[in-house]
């Protein structure tokens, strides 16, 4: 799969030391474009930084917290300055919270969860959102989940923030479409990645009771939700407005 039309775009990836956004800044940089990667895992972005196998200086990483207003200017200061104006945004950072019901849901589980997986999608995209609009042009794919659509894919906290990403998405492209922006999500199943390593531990029972109530019968790999991005993220995809793609294995279909 190649998209030319990626060359020397810029890419903020928040959540891009693991699991899919390491794996969404692998594949853009492959196309060509220039990509800023956020998170607080410093090692992890560096891992990143090795795989996109870059030598042209596409890739760059800032170690920061989506939570945090400070932080997010001054990686989006650090973009502008290295690659110019933010042309896509892909807000992928998010936590989990071990399935956690909401009576054993502490007011700090709860209040953690809804601040990495909610409100920083907020804050960062209200930080890159004034230049794509000065530009009338703008991409902005946020990460929900099967949790965000049914039951029983997280906890109390987990779910609750997927379903509100879904909504927020929604209302982002309707107030917006009209100025150039294009706003989608993303809604995964079962993706091996290193968030979900506890399902895999020990026995590795919970990742198999996954495989088999999956009907496609395995786990997807973060690569394939990175594929779905580009194609979302490209003039092939531009009347796709406030929609949730679902890459779950046939998963919401039982």
């Amino acid at each position: 799969m190649h998209f030319d039309e990626y060359v020397g775009k810029t890419i903020f990836v928040t959540g891009a030391a693991s699991g899919i956004g390491q794996a969404q800044a692998i594949a853009f940089v492959k196309q060509g474009a220039n990509v800023v990667g956020m998170d607080l895992d410093e090692v992890g972005l560096v891992n990143t930084a090795k795989k996109t196998n870059d030598s042209n200086g596409r890739f760059t990483a800032f170690t920061g917290d989506v939570t945090k207003t400070s932080d997010i200017i001054v990686a989006v200061k650090k973009a502008n300055k290295l690659f110019g104006a933010i042309d896509i945004l892909l807000n992928t950072a998010g936590i989990l919270d071990d399935y956690t019901p909401t009576l054993e849901t502490s007011e700090t589980l709860w209040d953690r969860v809804l601040a990495v997986n909610l409100k920083g999608i907020f804050l960062v995209t209200n930080h890159i959102l004034p230049q794509m609009l000065s530009q009338k042009y703008g991409v902005i794919i946020n990460m929900a989940s099967i949790a965000g659509m049914v039951a029983g894919g997280g906890g109390a906290a987990y779910t609750a923030s997927k379903h509100a990403i879904i909504g927020y998405t929604k209302q982002l492209d309707h107030d917006y479409i009209k100025q150039g922006i294009r706003a989608n999500a993303i809604a995964p199943g079962a993706i091996k990645t290193p968030m979900n390593a506890a399902d895999f531990a020990g026995d590795g029972k919970m990742a198999e009771w996954v495989e088999k109530e999956t009907p496609a019968g395995r786990w997807a790999k973060p690569e394939e939700v990175a594929s779905l991005t580009l194609f979302l993220a490209s003039k092939q995809a531009d009347y796709i407005h406030g929609t949730v793609m679902t890459i779950d294995g046939g998963w919401l279909e039982k």
